[in-house]
């Protein structure tokens, strides 16, 4: 991996992580197209590291307040934890499977299609006026279902939770929240499990400058990430990335067949 393709990478990731149309599934590709097989998974965990730094620097005050276990933030917090049940489980279970659906090229944009799909629709309906502590216990195990099943390469996670969220009757905003402060202990655990993998076969040949250049790229790209979907979604405009998802699944297709 030259820097170049470090940076790029990086990029993908905190662009693709927030904006709905599937960080994982665009790494796969990427890393498909760039024809780049040593250290993908220790690569793959320094980029959601830097991720994670937007999210904690956007959303420090809700962080914080849940931190200190305030009053007004107990019921979310708690929901948070809640949510991320099904999705860890899912995770555990499947382990093996998905790890193989991410050499798979076809698969990923079939579900980048899939993504598109549930976008549109998502921006088809309005959504309700709820915040997360009025929600209904379980109703946030729906929101951490679909979360799970976002470990498909080409699925968006911000894509598919935020969908869940307006479908359980959440105002946009609340939802935009809610799918960021769950995604800390899911891209968070999920880091620090593939870290102890890599740790455990021994495989650290990654040159540190490669290492700097993915993670700053990461974070940069994932801050800008989450004010444009933000905005986005106050617009009402997610469905434009329906349409990426589209061509970007279509452009797959096309170059893996005639190559």
């Amino acid at each position: 991996m030259n820097s170049f393709q470090a940076v790029f990478l990086g990029l993908i990731q905190g662009l693709t992580e927030f904006i709905p149309v599937s960080s994982s599934g665009h790494l796969v590709i990427a890393q498909h197209f760039f024809k780049i097989q040593e250290d993908q998974i220790l690569f793959n965990v320094i980029l959601h590291i830097g991720t994670l730094i937007p999210i904690f620097i956007i959303f420090w005050q809700d962080i914080k307040d849940m931190l200190l276990l305030k009053k007004e933030k107990r019921k979310e917090t708690f929901y948070i934890l809640l949510a991320i049940i099904p999705t860890g489980i899912i995770g555990v279970l499947f382990e093996d499977f998905f790890e193989r659906l991410f050499s798979n090229a076809y698969l990923t944009a079939l579900m980048l299609i899939v993504t598109g799909l549930i976008l549109y629709v998502t921006e088809k309906i309005d959504g309700g006026e709820k915040e997360v502590e009025e929600l209904k216990f379980w109703q946030p195990l729906l929101v951490g279902l679909a979360q799970g099943g976002a470990i498909i390469p080409g699925i968006s996670r911000s894509g598919t939770t935020i969908a869940a969220s307006l479908f359980q009757g959440l105002n946009r905003e609340a939802a935009a929240r809610f799918s960021f402060l769950m995604s800390i202990p899911v891209i968070g655990g999920a880091g620090f499990l593939q870290f102890l993998n890599v740790v455990e076969s021994g495989s650290f040949k990654l040159e540190l400058k490669i290492v700097l250049l993915g993670f700053f790229s990461a974070v940069i790209s994932g801050y800008l990430a989450i004010k444009i979907l933000l905005k986005v979604l106050a617009e009402k405009k997610l469905d434009y990335f329906s349409y990426y998802c589209w061509l970007a699944a279509a452009a797959v297709i096309i170059i893996n067949f005639i190559s």
